[in-house]
């Protein structure tokens, strides 16, 4: 029997929109006997929305219970990472007057997610918000993010956050590009090893290329929670009414 994977984009601490996915999830598993399969989660669970925090218990909880769930790390739950690590790191990937802790790059509301208080605006003590933030976030939680794999693959597809570098096979792939690429990427129609199956990247609606499907629909700032379902070599929307085709952008 062909195993069935359902993916979901990214979730950015929504933790209310990822129950509702997986809830969608539950009924189609029912509405089509669907017998062994697994839930991929595309990475970035954190910042942005305000339960970082509730997302990554949800997610850790599932797993421990035993849930066939798989949780691929994105560029922003890196970042969280880092900030722990050392907050004076810097991501070349990102503009030189960025870090995570920018306002629109989420880092303060996955804080604010676990009751620290953090301005919306302005300079920040880093040295003591870390100090606060040891305290409040588990190192369970960090573990957890740490520990995160950076792809899943199937027969026929291929799971990451970001997407891939074309000019690599898919077993050479950095962590840089499965976390955070779009220059040549996007706009790149060359033939993959695989179809790449990614987020990062806002679409306005699941959308298909030639080389990739785009599960990212913008969770991120309020706009939906996206997932579909792949059985073999096929892959479709699922949607709030059932199972969909994907549209070509």
């Amino acid at each position: 029997m062909t195993d069935t994977f359902y993916a979901i984009g990214d979730i950015h601490g929504d933790l209310v929109q990822l129950k509702q996915i997986h809830a969608r999830i539950t009924e189609d598993i029912s509405r089509h006997a669907v017998e062994n399969y697994k839930i991929i989660h595309i990475g970035d669970l954190v910042d942005r929305r305000p339960d970082s925090k509730g997302v990554i218990d949800y997610l850790m909880a599932g797993i421990e219970r035993g849930e066939p769930w798989i949780v691929l790390k994105g560029n922003h739950d890196r970042l969280f990472q880092w900030f722990f690590e050392d907050y004076n790191r810097k991501d070349a990937n990102l503009r030189p007057d960025y870090d995570w802790l920018t306002p629109r790059m989420g880092g303060r509301d996955t804080l604010r997610s676990y009751f620290i208080e953090v301005a919306p605006e302005g300079p920040l003590d880093k040295e003591a918000l870390l100090q606060e933030a040891k305290i409040a976030v588990p190192q369970a939680h960090l573990d957890f993010i740490k520990n995160l794999p950076l792809s899943f693959e199937t027969d026929h597809f291929f799971f990451c956050h970001a997407g891939i570098n074309l000019d690599r096979p898919l077993n050479e792939q950095s962590e840089d590009d499965l976390l955070w690429i779009r220059k040549n990427w996007l706009e790149n129609p060359a033939p993959a090893e695989k179809m790449i199956i990614h987020g990062h990247t806002i679409v306005p609606e699941v959308s298909r290329y030639i080389n990739r499907i785009n599960i990212d629909t913008g969770a991120a700032y309020g706009d939906v929670l996206s997932a579909v379902v792949v059985q073999g070599d096929q892959v479709l929307n699922l949607l709030e009414t059932g199972r969909a085709p994907i549209k070509y952008a």
